[in-house]
């Protein structure tokens, strides 16, 4: 017996050591992969910047190497951040080392106004004085909008510009509740907050149609406005081409002036060679744009205590910490008060890119935005979209900064609750009874229908917080309650349409908004800090390595359907008191 147990602590103890070893090896790794993504890269001279946007962009990609690690293919999905866009096209427009740019982009992965902000920025850099050129074997309509400030468009002969106008489609899933026997129990206010359509209707209200068909044609007339100035192709052709079908093909684009050339990717090359004076027999110094954000910065501002904080609201709104993809009221209230106390930090640049979410989350970071701008500049930069509870968090601002092309508004409240009670009787047999001391203590079950009574409770509350809402807006933005609430009703509005009525101030984006904030604190020299602090390395691995990974397995077996189930369970979590978007708005 002495010697089983002599064995059985020797290899409990085998075991912990083996562990521990495990650990710090783990933890060597994690050491050395991080402290490799630091390291600055060198651009050589004659340098061309090669951008291919092959993956999704968001306001700002999680540096941590190990962020989006999935466990099952032992890779990283990795994004593309915006801020460090901008900065490197900035800093390349400057860099003596890169000579210009080459985007080879078939499909952008981004919003609207993410592509709308790229763009400006390589407009600038066309102001240096460098040339921009773009290649692809077929041209999506983001794709091409960027490309079309190039001083040359390529296309592979046989290749092809989609070129055919904008949609945005709705999954509705009334029939599929029907069917399952799932009651979904709507209340709200306003005619066009259409969030909750999916679920009571199978196809779009008048009122939702007219909303989306304004927001549609005011992105779409930018975009064709957009092209126009840059091809020196009119508008009324560009719209003739997209009706009539009539550049599917790549003869078809050369002919009617899209694109420059029709070639071959070892003639681009050979292009490039003669345009740098490289020889036949050396190959082309090219750095691509995620290591070009590791570069020098070419012009350095000199030390500055004083500080911008640049703090990133992006995703849906939800109570607690939040995440890199999700805004938690908790985590971002604690960044913006951590920003507003701070004496350092001379003013706030307030990114929103969500379509909203929980009211109550959005009403406590609201608090603390309102509280920023009292004591110091707060600008909102609108991104892709700052609707519902986006543009709740961003009334109380000094000044609020869109794109053309940003989605906003939507100032509305819905409730959506669903009675489960049917779908378990009819099709598992399964019955609820209840016990109850008072009449209503069963009031948010989701195993019975609300009464009559209490629907004009709960109609109460949402009147309660829509009033809420419209009174900040009117605060905030200096508007009449009367009229914020004329404009409200739950529509969606485009930055175009959104400044026309006052709900936004200027046009641009992140760049000119920390240049306004700048203006708003007159200073001229200052050092910009990004806020919520991101996790290390080490919290990051382990985040991913439990919760995210089953996510990640199933985002691989769903595919494209993934967007579509994530919908419907964000829809199923976030039942209760809502400002968000109508629905979940793509447009292709």
């Amino acid at each position: 017996m002495k010697s089983f147990f002599k064995y059985l602590f020797a290899s409990i103890l085998g075991v912990l050591i083996s562990l521990f070893l495990a650990f710090l090896i783990m933890m060597g790794i994690v050491s050395a992969i991080a402290s490799s993504s630091d390291k600055p890269v060198s651009v050589k001279d004659n340098s061309i910047l090669y951008i291919k946007l092959d993956k999704e962009i968001v306001d700002r990609a999680n540096d941590n190497p190990f962020a989006g690690f999935n466990p099952g293919t032992l890779q990283p999905k990795t994004s593309l951040g915006l801020n460090k866009i901008l900065k490197a096209l900035n800093n390349a427009k400057d860099d003596p080392h890169i000579k210009g740019i080459l985007m080879e982009i078939d499909a952008v992965n981004a919003g609207a106004a993410t592509t709308e902000e790229i763009r400006n920025a390589l407009l600038k850099f066309k102001e240096s004085g460098k040339f921009i050129y773009s290649y692809s074997d077929t041209y999506s309509q983001k794709a091409y909008y960027l490309a079309s400030v190039s001083d040359s468009v390529f296309l592979n002969p046989e290749g092809m510009v989609e070129w055919l106008g904008l949609r945005s489609q709705i999954m509705f899933f009334k029939n599929a509740l029907d069917k399952l026997g799932v009651e979904p129990q709507i209340i709200r206010h306003g005619k066009f907050k259409s969030a909750v359509e999916p679920f009571m209707l199978d196809k779009m209200s008048p009122a939702n149609r007219e909303q989306t068909m304004t927001y549609l044609s005011s992105i779409w007339n930018c975009w064709v406005d957009g092209i126009s100035a840059s091809r020196n192709i009119s508008s009324a052709d560009l719209n003739r081409m997209a009706n009539n079908m009539e550049i599917l093909n790549a003869k078809a684009c050369l002919n009617n002036k899209l694109i420059d050339g029709l070639i071959y990717k070892d003639e681009l090359i050979d292009f490039l060679k003669t345009k740098l004076g490289i020889s036949d027999k050396k190959d082309l110094t090219v750095v691509k744009l995620e290591k070009y954000f590791k570069a020098p910065e070419v012009v350095k501002k000199k030390f500055s205590k004083d500080k911008i904080a640049v703090i990133y609201a992006q995703g849906e709104i939800g109570m607690g910490e939040g995440s890199d993809d999700n805004i938690g009221s908790d985590g971002l209230s604690r960044a913006i008060r951590k920003a507003r106390r701070d004496s350092s930090v001379k003013a706030i640049v307030f990114r929103v890119n969500s379509p909203g979410g929980s009211a109550l989350a959005s009403e406590v970071i609201w608090r603390e935005v309102d509280l920023a701008a009292k004591v110091k500049p707060v600008i909102v930069s609108m991104g892709d979209y700052a609707a519902s509870g986006g543009y709740y968090i961003s009334a109380p601002a000094t000044e609020i900064v869109a794109s053309p092309t940003t989605i906003t508004g939507s100032i509305g409240v819905f409730g959506l609750f669903f009675n489960y009670g049917k779908a378990l009787d009819k099709k598992l047999g399964i019955n609820v009874d209840v016990v109850k001391t008072n009449d209503h203590a069963d009031f948010f079950s989701s195993f019975r229908s609300m009464t009559e009574e209490e629907r004009s409770v709960g109609q109460l509350l949402i009147e309660g917080t829509y009033q809420s809402f419209i009174g900040h807006v009117s605060e905030g933005r200096q508007i009449p309650v009367e009229r914020v609430d004329e404009i409200g009703q739950g529509r969606v509005w485009s930055g175009v349409n959104a400044k026309e009525i006052k709900l936004v101030d200027n046009f641009g984006g992140l760049t000119d908004a920390i240049t306004l904030a700048a203006q708003k604190a007159n200073l001229e020299n200052y050092r910009l800090i990004e806020l919520p602090e991101q996790k290390s390395p080490v919290e990051e691995l382990i985040k991913e390595m439990t919760g995210e990974a089953r996510a990640a397995l199933l985002h691989n077996e769903l595919g494209d359907g993934y967007k579509y189930f994530n919908c419907l369970k964000s829809m199923m979590q976030n039942q209760g008191v809502q400002a968000r978007l109508p629905y979940n708005v793509e447009v292709y």
